[in-house]
């Protein structure tokens, strides 16, 4: 049996109130999924959603057998995961960061420029970080005209990198 692979969805940030429910900071593109979820897992175990709302910038939830306040203090600070099953699908030509991290990246040519140590977030488009095997970083936007393919089995992206991505 295989060891079951968990991705982090959000963060129990704080108890809410005496009946064990908990405040949530969802990190995920699609925080409306808290709002059908039937079950979560925290530290590897399953938990039992009963409830869960939005309030403020947090999601409420309650966890069957969690029912005062000491066992939901006991869960700050702790991640709510999925399996991968569970995450929501991308359209297509969209990856999970998780997905992208450690790729190889060539370029058209079929040079190894590096591989992907960090995924940029500047609001119109993303920014891969590449690394090269002497420890330079080029920046890469995430633009049809630079990122040519992404083939995530294989973990290997190639680029045509603009001009001023050149050494």
């Amino acid at each position: 049996m295989t060891e079951e692979e968990f991705f982090t969805i959000g963060q129990i940030v704080a108890p809410h109130g005496v009946r064990g429910d908990v405040r949530i900071y969802a990190d995920t593109d699609f925080p409306e999924r808290f709002l059908k979820m039937t079950y979560a897992y925290i530290d590897g175990m399953k938990y039992d959603v009963e409830n869960a709302r939005f309030h403020k910038r947090v999601v409420l939830m309650k966890f069957k057998g969690v029912d005062d306040r000491d066992g939901s203090e006991r869960m700050v600070g702790k991640e709510i995961q999925v399996t991968r099953e569970e995450l929501m699908p991308l359209p297509k030509g969209r990856y999970y960061v998780f997905d992208i991290m450690g790729c190889a990246v060539f370029d058209t040519s079929g040079t190894r420029l590096g591989t992907i140590t960090d995924v940029l977030k500047t609001g119109s488009n993303d920014v891969y970080a590449v690394t090269g095997e002497d420890g330079e970083e080029i920046l890469l936007p995430v633009i049809p005209s630079v990122i040519v393919s992404v083939d995530i089995e294989a973990k290997k992206i190639v680029a045509d990198p603009p001009e001023w991505a050149d050494s």
